[in-house]
């Protein structure tokens, strides 16, 4: 069965080269904005997990041209159906929509993404695909260099006019709907110069050689594809799409976005995004995210607020915190702590160095596993799905530049997986990141210490007074094992 679909390589501008520029509802709604600052892109922080998805909901429903997402993982989920249903929503309406996947947690999804594919509007892609589609693991054994890269950014971008970019994927957790532990996370949406540059990125992606068609991975066989995405009978009362349906009927956002008083900070922003070959290996060192982002920033003078939910600094990494140090700067990280970390090997490759930064003066905040109750985080191995609590992937440097993107501190995100990110100059967003990073260290974390016979304490506030921890709280001897035998293992580059 052969799709009938137009080439999408071939006539797709970008929205700088199209003959009429903001000639969208979107474009017309920001236009006037986006005159005002012409050398600057505004910025919508999206903290709040539901607002995140209803923001992407309805901009795939204001859509008229152009649809491109870009993502790590989509879960087959509430979320991730109803979002699906916004896209082919809008390829009904005429809108050419792209799809760009990491075929790593793609297991389960390949009915759906044919019957997406087969419109002849929507194209779907994968980078990095599996031969095997079920027995992944096959994969990793024939072809571990290339499986073992993937591509971690995340994006989605409407009509080359109004981007979401951050660090949250697409699933029920993520967007704080569902039964698993809810991510704490951010993203932004941005409108502005930046856009154009969102856009030539994911360009870039979808024509490089670690993507491939849908249908050069999945076999299209002779199956009626209705061309429709399935969500439960009963969904419109289901508890999880309660919650969705309740915040896209309060929420103003569209409302806010056309009569131009969505809060917006505007800011010098540049976008950094590794190049694609990175998937095969082929990227050049200076090109690596972390070396840009720092070209960008420059050295820190006076403080760096890292947030990271997998913080594997790496011996050089250490060497370049203390280094900091030396000069006076305040170096401060949050990072989820063992009961709140889903990686047992990953949070070994930071433990192993807790000792060191504490002596040194670095400060170290785990945050406190977002459910009390409940089932115990299951290990998602070396590139699992990050269910851990606290997923953002942000830090800040002497109060006036901050980046937000999907990059961890960690050497999968500097060495092997594909990142992106937003640098943004900007005071007022730099001290809005700062309070939010007080305000989890004081409310959802513990503060690590040294005692005085040089044994790590975790800090806990409570009523204003001080409770001081002896052991990782709220774990078993069993996972603190594991992570001492995992600490001796020599896979910290796997990290």
């Amino acid at each position: 069965m052969t799709k009938k679909t137009p080439d999408f390589t071939k006539g797709y501008l970008p929205n700088a080269s199209r003959s009429e520029p903001h000639g969208t509802r979107l474009g017309r709604a920001i236009a006037p904005a986006t005159a005002q600052h012409p050398h600057n892109s505004g910025l919508h922080p999206l903290d709040d997990s539901l607002d995140a998805f209803a923001a992407r909901y309805l901009l795939a429903g204001m859509a008229e041209q152009t649809i491109n997402v870009q993502y790590y993982i989509w879960e087959d989920d509430m979320s991730g159906r109803l979002l699906f249903s916004a896209l082919l929503a809008a390829a009904r309406r005429g809108v050419k929509v792209r799809i760009l996947l990491d075929d790593n947690n793609t297991l389960g999804l390949d009915s759906t993404l044919r019957m997406l594919d087969a419109h002849p509007l929507i194209e779907v892609r994968l980078f990095n695909p599996f031969s095997f589609r079920t027995l992944r693991a096959l994969g990793y054994i024939t072809d571990f260099a290339r499986l073992n890269r993937r591509m971690h950014n995340k994006s989605f971008t409407v009509d080359g006019e109004v981007t979401i970019i951050g660090g949250r994927n697409v699933g029920d957790a993520y967007f704080g709907a569902g039964e698993q532990p809810l991510f704490s996370d951010l993203d932004v949406l941005a409108i502005g110069p930046v856009v154009a540059d969102v856009e030539k990125d994911f360009e870039r992606y979808w024509r490089s050689g670690s993507v491939s068609t849908l249908q050069k991975v999945l076999d299209v066989n002779d199956e009626q594809l209705d061309a429709r995405v399935q969500l439960p009978e009963d969904w419109k009362t289901d508890p999880i799409a309660k919650r969705y349906l309740d915040r896209l009927s309060s929420t103003r956002f569209a409302t806010h976005l056309e009569s131009r008083t969505l809060p917006l900070i505007w800011a010098k922003t540049r976008l950094v995004s590794d190049d694609p070959r990175k998937g095969q290996g082929k990227a050049r060192e200076h090109t690596l995210l972390p070396q840009r982002m720092m070209n960008l920033i420059g050295q820190p003078e006076k403080s760096i607020d890292i947030i990271s939910s997998y913080f594997v600094p790496t011996r050089s990494g250490v060497a370049l915190l203390l280094t900091l140090r030396r000069k006076g700067v305040k170096v401060a990280v949050l990072t989820n702590s063992l009961a709140a970390n889903d990686v047992a090997v990953v949070h070994a490759g930071y433990a192993r160095w807790r000792k060191k930064l504490l002596r040194h003066g670095v400060e170290l905040y785990e945050l406190k596993p977002t459910r009390e109750t409940g089932p115990v985080q299951r290990d998602r191995g070396l590139t699992g799905n990050s269910g851990a609590s606290l997923h953002a992937k942000t830090f800040s440097v002497d109060d006036n530049h901050v980046f937000i993107g999907s990059f961890n501190f960690d050497p999968r995100s500097a060495m092997l997986n594909t990142e992106m990110g937003f640098v943004i100059q900007s005071e007022p967003l730099a001290k809005l990141f700062h309070q939010r990073f007080i305000r989890n260290q004081r409310e959802a974390a513990w503060q690590l210490r040294l005692d005085r016979w040089g044994r790590i304490n975790w800090i806990e506030q409570q009523d204003g007074e001080e409770k001081v921890l002896k052991k990782e709280p709220k774990t078993r001897f069993s996972q603190r094992l594991l992570v001492r035998l995992a600490s001796w293992l020599p896979v910290e580059w796997l990290l």
